[in-house]
């Protein structure tokens, strides 16, 4: 073994930066860029997808509780059950898909009426 000792460890020093620990010198916080119409127009198309996708899972629920009565009237009817059964499995499905367009919409739509007012 050797007698010498490790180097310190490097701490890499930013120029006008205090040496040391805390906020460095000349930081500033991040602001936020300008709202585009591009941007307008994703919040907008984000929210009525969000609203649309909203619809088509209310219609499904209906129509699965219509199904279900159907085939419950008749044993010939089963069928409509397990239509039923697909409806209720693309609901699931679809539960995280309205999730995010709704919240990111959501946002999206906040920021651009701080925006302008």
């Amino acid at each position: 073994m050797s007698a010498q000792q490790p180097p310190p460890p490097h701490r890499p020093h930013t120029p006008g930066a205090p040496a040391g620990p805390g906020v460095p010198w000349g930081f500033a916080q991040p602001q936020p860029r300008e709202v585009t119409p591009g941007y307008r127009r994703q919040a907008a198309i984000l929210t009525w997808s969000a609203i649309v996708v909203g619809a088509l899972m209310a219609v499904a629920l209906v129509v699965s509780v219509v199904f279900l009565v159907r085939a419950d009237q008749d044993t010939r009817n089963a069928a409509y059950g397990y239509l039923a059964l697909v409806l209720w499995v693309g609901i699931a499905a679809g539960i995280p898909v309205l999730l995010a367009l709704a919240i990111t919409g959501a946002r999206m739509r906040r920021r651009v009426r701080e925006q302008q007012g």
